[in-house]
């Protein structure tokens, strides 16, 4: 059996947003905590995860309250 591994290109100071448009305000050689990766679209955030509803399984409620014909019959005595 053949392994592949996918290297991923490590991210360096160099390929980051803001220095390569010159809005860098750290002087590091390193990539800092707010490192985005520079694209030809621009600067876009991170895709975010998609939101599904669940199928609801109950068809009844757990707990409901008392009818009215209920709430008079507790309250006639």
């Amino acid at each position: 059996m053949v392994t592949t591994r996918t290297t991923t290109k490590k991210a360096a100071c160099e390929d980051c947003f803001f220095r390569r448009n010159l809005i860098c305000a750290l002087q590091v050689d390193e990539p800092c905590p707010t490192f985005r990766p520079d694209s030809p679209d621009g600067l876009r955030p991170p895709q975010q995860l998609r939101f599904e509803f669940r199928q609801e399984r109950r068809t009844q409620a757990v707990w409901a309250f008392p009818s009215a014909q209920e709430q008079a019959a507790l309250h006639a005595r």
